[in-house]
């Protein structure tokens, strides 16, 4: 069976997939399109959710619960980079020899380039250059899959690929993981009023919502997934050591559930959104151009 298209999505830990843009990737899994998620860490940094009970090997854990979401997703394929999860600034985590800010731009690139050209995706999509909300994690993928984006389809670029049949290949489109702006605005108004501080949220108090908002980039894209919002709960669901039931335990109404989380937003990047160019609806151009151009391309045998 030919897939329609092939989605490329690249994260930093277990979790970011299925509290970001997991109904995309399910959405796109459900139509036919081969779906694939690079995973650069196994969470090893993360706390725990206490409810869970004592946790041996956290990043055994997050691992496997990170094969749930993919399952449930539909996705084709999971790609581990096996680093290790840096944690946030200043905390032994990111000191660690093999924490994944360690790891040399060049050396993450050379390894994200080689999937590209193995997958070959149509579309490629990452956390934004704030990484959503300031983990250096996240940051430090969004700048190694920018620059392996480009340099996948240049010849001259770790030559040593063509060796193992691995041929250039640009993708067509690179979209951004974003908060959409209208909600957050008042979110934080709301937090301020509430006794709560925006620059010390989370459950670890390391989120700084205000800095977050400041870096936000505008939404360019608004995908519709609620006709795969539960495939989404139920990803989230698989993360139980990072609280991901946390959807479901309001037991709000499915029409609720839709209108408060049924889209995702993206910012697209590549190619560049043009200013008065209407909010697009869909990732791959085939769904909103009649130019097929743009996905005839050639697979190394």
């Amino acid at each position: 069976m030919i897939a329609r298209g092939t989605l490329l999505a690249a994260f930093a830990h277990p979790d970011d997939e299925s509290f970001g843009p997991a109904g995309t990737l399910a959405l796109y899994a459900s139509r036919g399109y081969a779906v694939h998620l690079i995973c650069a860490t196994r969470g090893e940094a993360g706390t725990p959710d206490p409810r869970i009970g004592p946790v041996g090997d956290l990043g055994a854990l997050r691992e496997e619960e990170l094969r749930c979401a993919a399952r449930i997703l539909g996705l084709q394929g999971l790609h581990l980079l096996g680093y290790r999860d840096s944690g946030m600034p200043g905390s032994p985590d990111a000191a660690h020899p093999q924490a994944f800010i360690r790891a040399p731009l060049e050396e993450v690139v050379g390894r994200l380039v080689a999937l590209i050209r193995e997958l070959r995706p149509d579309v490629v999509v990452t956390f934004d250059p704030y990484g959503g909300y300031g983990h250096p994690d996240h940051i430090h993928m969004h700048r190694a899959m920018v620059e392996a984006f480009h340099r996948a389809g240049d010849p001259t670029a770790f030559p040593e690929h063509l060796a193992r049949g691995l041929l250039p290949h640009r993708p067509a489109r690179l979209y951004y993981t974003v908060f959409p702006l209208r909600p957050l605005r008042p979110l934080l108004a709301l937090l301020r009023l509430l006794g709560y501080d925006p620059q010390r949220f989370g459950r670890n108090r390391d989120i700084d919502l205000e800095a977050a908002l400041r870096a936000a980039l505008p939404v360019t894209t608004r995908i519709d997934i609620r006709a795969v919002l539960d495939r989404k709960e139920q990803a989230m669901a698989c993360h139980r050591s990072q609280g991901g039931g946390w959807m479901r335990s309001f037991r709000l109404p499915r029409f609720l559930r839709r209108r408060l989380w049924g889209f995702e937003t993206f910012h697209r990047a590549i190619p560049p959104f043009r200013p008065g160019e209407p909010i697009e609806r869909e990732l791959f151009p085939e769904q909103t151009s009649s130019s097929p151009a743009l996905f005839t391309r050639s697979r190394p045998r």
